[in-house]
């Protein structure tokens, strides 16, 4: 192997990319763009929830009661109504989705001691939002009667009910993008990677450089090499450009090294820029080449790695397939680095599958290449 025919051939792909202006645009400006979309976008954390309040007692704690609930920045109390038909309508119209119904006598039941039902009506048309809420009531009425029961001045010879002591690690807000921010950066990295890298060898094909190449003295694993740095340079640079908008923008913690974080980045990097080389090795047209990277790279790093949808709440056939997704490992590590400070020996596995990943998708690229020389 010749470093400096890796070399050259490294710079004949630099002067390609300079000559593509958009294409160097876009990889510079998509991993900005999507983090921006994403991180505002995609969140998990519902509020202004609208609600409709029915309330049939008026006393001190059902107005605590609603205040607590408005008070919460979840919930936006839209509508006081004084009748059942008038809260249907208010679900039924999706002028709320969430209702509640105060039952008459809850301000002196408390003030018993007495076990009060207060009724929750949700609109689960949309599954997700309707259990976060559901999620959301159920906090909010366990604080507020916790904060009952211990005025002990008011309330007389009650029972202090249930009161787990929680307490949340490593994102105490719960704020989504704390999680949601580190998972797109293996998003982005594998889309950009693979996409780029995918046209490679098969715009030599359609353009009809390749004999030249073929005819010259370098070796099929040079020729990778030499395609694969410039795009290598091109990936770090994104994801430097990531974390520093992510910090600024996101205020997302790095609790971790950031060696190490970018150790960890390169290889994956490694690895994607490597399979976008073998499916245009595979395809030799660019249009293919953009379809299959989509199709292998962005999609299942996006719907089975674990960013959006729990891969445990998949059928198992699915979470087998998740573990050939590297993306999966990636985000774990980043999580870990992000929001835990996690270093090498606690990321040690998910290192390893990474590695795996990198040397075996190289390999199948260096000897699909040269088997498509011979052919």
């Amino acid at each position: 192997m010749s470093i400096k025919r890796i070399i050259a051939i490294a710079k004949k792909e630099f002067i390609h990319i300079r000559r593509d202006r958009r294409s160097l645009i876009l990889s510079f400006m998509i991993p900005i763009v999507l983090l921006i979309l994403f991180g505002y976008a995609l969140s998990l954390n519902v509020k202004n929830i609208p609600t409709t309040i029915l309330n049939y007692d008026n006393g001190k704690y059902s107005r605590e009661f609603i205040s607590s609930f408005s008070q919460s920045g979840y919930f936006t109390v839209n509508d006081y109504i004084y009748n059942y038909d008038q809260l249907e309508e208010n679900i039924l119209s999706g002028k709320s989705m969430v209702a509640i119904v105060i039952p008459p006598d809850f301000s002196k039941s408390l003030a018993a001691g007495k076990d009060v039902q207060v009724q929750t009506i949700i609109d689960g048309s949309s599954t997700n939002k309707a259990s976060i809420a559901n999620g959301y009531i159920e906090g909010i009425t366990r604080s507020f009667y916790s904060n009952i029961t211990a005025d002990k001045n008011i309330i007389g010879e009650i029972g202090t009910p249930l009161d787990p002591y929680i307490r949340i690690w490593f994102n105490p807000e719960l704020e989504s993008k704390n999680f949601i921010i580190p998972g797109i950066i293996a998003i982005i990295l594998m889309m950009i990677a693979s996409l780029l890298t995918s046209q490679v060898i098969s715009r030599e094909w359609e353009n009809g450089t390749m004999e030249q190449l073929i005819v010259s003295p370098i070796r099929p694993l040079e020729l990778i090499l030499g395609k694969i740095i410039p795009y290598f340079v091109i990936g770090i640079f994104d994801m430097a450009v990531i974390v520093i908008f992510g910090r600024l923008l996101f205020n997302i913690p790095i609790k971790g090294s950031t060696i190490l974080l970018f150790i960890l980045s390169s290889l994956f990097l490694f690895g994607a820029l490597s399979l976008g080389i073998a499916i245009s090795i595979v395809t030799k047209t660019q249009v293919l080449s953009y379809q299959m990277a989509m199709l292998l790279s962005f999609l299942p790093s996006y719907i089975l790695s674990g960013l959006v949808f729990p891969i445990s709440s998949m059928p198992k056939i699915i979470q087998y397939i998740s573990y050939l997704v590297p993306a999966k490992y990636f985000i774990t590590i980043l999580r870990g680095i992000f929001l835990k400070g996690s270093g090498f020996m606690i990321l040690s596995m998910e290192i390893l599958y990474l590695i795996i990943f990198a040397i075996i998708v190289f390999i199948v690229a260096n000897l699909r290449f040269i088997k498509k020389l011979t052919q």
